[in-house]
């Protein structure tokens, strides 16, 4: 009886830890994915166990390594998925525990610092793309790379400190090197130098010496007469002492110019459009003196206005304000006298628009404007014209009284 009690527990013991399996409680993969149904011999694991379905997917260098150089014991669950728990940290920690952030599964190799440097606090920029690696990590020949300061005074304290011309330090220049100089740019030189406070551009574009004459390169007034107050003063066509002109030199003047030549006046009082346009400032302002001229038509065509015969201007006592008959377009042909429909007859409208060509048409003595004749346009002789206003009273063949029936040179009126 004994002896059949310690067979049974002899049995069951032996049951009992082969159904224990050596993975862990948690194992739930089949046996036969991995061993042989004929023992325990392990089969192509690379054929037969999918490792992408795990929380660590092999790839690049990980896909060659013998599985007992991460699994070293039977329990797989056991294992880390961070780099470190595997590989050394040749870095002592200063650059964290996640390898991939510089190196990728292939090998050790950093094939891009530039881009490795895109997800830190210091892109590569300008000079700093083709800079080497120990000039700024000193103690990388160890391969460790402590954390930096990004302001650029931490690396360029002696170059600060080193520059006399000008001379940085004693000028209070500002420590952040980009307030000045180009992050973009690959040397200190100044044609790099950011002077965006007051833009170098067009005539501004010149020697630093030209505006900064002491040599100090201490910050100067932007106001225009504060460089150009010689030219300002020699100035005689027009002469701007004179005249009193504004000494804000860009009211006139365009900074994007090479030469003053290129004025750009703010002719809004008296628009320069049409003829006016091509006009050059001296043909206005003749005596050169940049005098304000008069805005009314006859202080500058009157000229023009006595020599006019066709008609006489003068002899027809025509008004002297030029846009009542003619327009701003360029050639005095251009007459548009607008008013002749609400003030006189209509021409522009009605029964007689675009009937006529010329003035003379109907205004056949130069002399006098106020003279009309309905006469010399319509196909009707005087006996056809008395025989149609026999039974009209006070009826009388002479334009003027034409007109005072026919005001808007309809039949019916």
């Amino acid at each position: 009886m004994r002896r059949l009690s310690l067979l049974i527990l002899f049995l069951g013991s032996v049951l009992n830890a082969v159904s224990q399996s050596p993975h862990g409680s948690d194992f739930e993969i089949d046996c036969a994915v991995c061993h042989s149904p004929e023992s325990w011999d392990l089969l192509q694991l690379d054929k037969t166990f999918d490792h992408s379905q795990t929380a660590f997917q092999l790839k690049g260098a990980h896909t060659a390594v013998d599985c007992k150089s991460c699994h070293r014991s039977l329990v797989f669950s056991a294992v880390e998925t961070e780099c470190v728990s595997c590989h050394l940290d040749m870095h002592n920690n200063t650059l964290g525990q996640d390898c991939s952030h510089c190196h990728n599964p292939q090998n050790w190799i950093i094939t891009s610092v530039t881009q490795m440097h895109r997800q830190s606090r210091f892109p590569l920029t300008g000079a700093h793309t083709t800079a080497d690696c120990f000039e700024c990590h000193q103690s990388a020949s160890n391969l460790q790379f402590e954390t930096l300061g990004i302001d650029c005074f931490n690396c360029h304290q002696s170059d600060y400190l080193a520059t006399t011309a000008p001379n940085h330090q004693e000028a209070g220049y500002s420590t952040y090197c980009v307030d000045c100089h180009s992050a973009q740019a690959v040397s200190w030189n100044a044609a790099n130098f950011e002077h965006n406070f007051f833009p170098l551009r067009g005539g501004h574009a010149i020697s630093c010496f030209e505006c900064h004459t002491s040599g100090t390169f201490d910050k100067l007034s932007t106001d225009c007469i504060s460089c150009h107050q010689a030219a300002y003063n020699a100035t005689t066509d027009p002469d701007h002492l004179q005249v009193g002109f504004s000494t804000n030199c860009i009211e006139c003047h365009q900074t994007t110019d090479q030469s003053w030549d290129a004025a750009n006046f703010d002719h809004s009082t008296f628009p320069l459009t049409g003829g006016h346009a091509p006009v050059s400032c001296v043909e206005c302002h003749s005596d050169g003196s940049g005098v304000k001229p008069s805005a009314d038509c006859i202080s500058c065509h009157q000229a023009e206005y006595n020599a006019t015969t066709n008609p006489n201007h003068q002899q027809a006592g025509f008004s002297t304000l030029c846009t009542q008959c003619h327009t701003i377009d360029p050639g005095w042909e251009a007459s548009d006298f607008k008013e002749h429909d609400s003030q006189y007859f209509p021409i522009y409208s009605g029964s007689h628009n675009g009937r006529w060509s010329s003035c003379i048409e109907c205004h056949s003595n130069n002399s006098s404007y106020a003279d009309f004749t309905c006469f010399s346009c319509h196909e009707h002789n005087q006996t056809e014209t008395d025989g149609r206003h026999s039974e009209v009273s006070n009826y009388s063949y002479q334009s003027q009284a034409c007109y005072s029936c026919h005001p808007t040179g309809r039949a019916e009126n």
